[in-house]
């Protein structure tokens, strides 16, 4: 039976284990929305996982939602991005780069006054990150159908970014209440065309981009980012289980890389993950709140080919290390998770530096 430690290929990529750091958006792109050597320390500390995704990375300016998450559509952006994986392969590691557009989870306050755009003008429950005192989101504009292909134009030239960036690959991310999940959800999408209504006019946004990055990149380079709870900023679906089936059949058909799939495996809500594996015969990285525990029982039973970690990839450069010696793990503080230097970043202790 595999274990976290054994070495798996996911496409064209040879990790040497199977344990994955998660992306995480931490807010320190502080040079018009180019990663710096903060972020480049920080991705080489982790270079000993067997996969790095990176934090989520906008596709163009008007898809930010947060201050000082990076981008990959400036030339700036694209030099310190190719800086860092230069170092992270130097370090031995594999890193690719995760394909953002936040959609309607933004405010004009980023988007030089304008509003989000979603699917449609129906705005999400909660307040917008960061901005103090606390501010709800606003009602977003619904894209015009002749808008969209130029989205997908702006994956299209983030991907070719990332390959000049010295990327091993890209994920799409279509996961979390952001603009591809948007699309994907029919409590979000109330669109009329032919972005809208069933399940296969639902995807087509994504599966557009898809197709768009398969110009770029060869298939077995790409991956997909899903949240299977769909429990993020206000997602509904009347029947989620025909729409990951659907659209992990159609990624299947495009024989990408992967899927990352997000869903806990305790709660009252069926699991999905196993219809994904069943119709997807790429592979699957789970992701969720796991332990090594239960990262080891999914691997060990086959219902996944690699776990993802995040909030103890925070707080545990060596994670892997520490999981292989079943030592202590730096307990997080959440205080500093987005901090504007080291501290909280760059300086939890590796386990030689602890004696």
């Amino acid at each position: 039976m595999p274990t976290l430690f054994d070495p798996v290929r996911i496409g064209a990529l040879e990790l040497p284990n199977r344990i994955v750091m998660a992306p995480l958006t931490r807010m320190r792109a502080f040079e018009e929305r180019a990663p710096g050597p903060l972020n480049l320390e920080h991705y080489v500390q982790r270079a000993s996982a067997g996969l790095i995704l990176t934090e989520a990375t906008s596709v163009t300016p008007h898809g930010v939602g947060y201050p000082n998450t990076p981008g990959l559509w400036s030339e700036l952006q694209v030099q310190r991005w190719t800086q860092i994986t230069a170092a992270v392969h130097r370090a031995g590691g594999r890193i690719v780069s995760q394909l953002w557009h936040v959609g309607r989870i933004s405010d004009p306050i980023y988007l030089d006054g304008q509003l989000p755009v979603a699917p449609s003008a129906i705005a999400p429950e909660g307040h917008v990150s960061v901005i103090r005192p606390k501010k709800s989101y606003e009602v977003p504009r619904a894209l015009e159908t002749e808008e969209i292909p130029t989205i997908v134009a702006a994956f299209r030239k983030a991907a070719e970014n990332a390959k000049r960036a010295g990327f091993d690959g890209v994920e799409l991310h279509a996961a979390n209440g952001y603009l591809f999940d948007q699309f994907l959800h029919d409590g979000s999408n109330k669109r009329t065309d032919r972005y809208g209504g069933p399940i296969a006019n639902r995807a087509r946004f994504l599966l557009e981009a898809v197709e768009a990055l398969l110009t770029v990149w060869p298939a077995d380079r790409i991956g997909i980012h899903l949240n299977l709870m769909s429990s993020s900023h206000s997602m509904q679906d009347s029947d989620p289980t025909a729409l990951f089936g659907y659209v992990a059949e159609q990624l299947n058909e495009r024989q990408l890389a992967f899927i990352f799939g997000r869903e806990a495996l305790e709660g009252d809500r069926p699991r999905l993950a196993p219809l994904v594996r069943e119709k997807f015969k790429g592979a699957f990285i789970a992701n969720e709140g796991l332990t090594k525990e239960t990262a080891e029982r999914l691997i060990e039973s086959g219902q996944a080919d690699a776990a993802s970690f995040g909030r103890l990839y925070i707080a545990n450069p060596d994670l892997v290390e520490r999981f292989r010696r079943n030592a202590p793990l730096n307990p997080l503080n959440s205080e500093t998770i987005y901090t504007s230097d080291a501290t909280g970043y760059n300086d939890y202790p590796a386990l030689e530096a602890q004696g």
